[in-house]
């Protein structure tokens, strides 16, 4: 029997890219004072990690290494706590390695 060695999957995230379209993110949070329930499941949610409480116990997006997977979206657009859109052509993840 064949047995790969276990690879984490920040390991993997590592191998793909992102084209920053500066300026132009394709997510946004929208302005709060105290965030919701659904803005806190993003910290945990995400599988890149891009949303962190700040110092002000706000909750922040860094759009560079989103994967599009599109969690954030199904928990938090419905809502209207984040705005979310497809990065314009050219710009977003580059995924490397399938």
């Amino acid at each position: 029997m064949n047995v790969e060695p276990s690879v984490r999957v920040e390991d993997k995230l590592y191998y793909n890219r992102y084209l920053v379209d500066a300026g132009h993110p394709h997510v946004r949070v929208r302005a709060h004072k105290t965030p919701s329930p659904q803005l806190l499941a993003l910290l945990k949610a995400c599988p890149a990690r891009c949303y962190e409480l700040n110092d002000n116990g706000q909750v922040e997006i860094t759009v560079d290494g989103c994967i599009e997977c599109g969690t954030c979206r199904v928990i938090a657009e419905p809502t209207g706590d984040i705005e979310w859109s497809h990065p314009r052509g050219g710009y977003g993840v580059l995924f490397k390695f399938g």
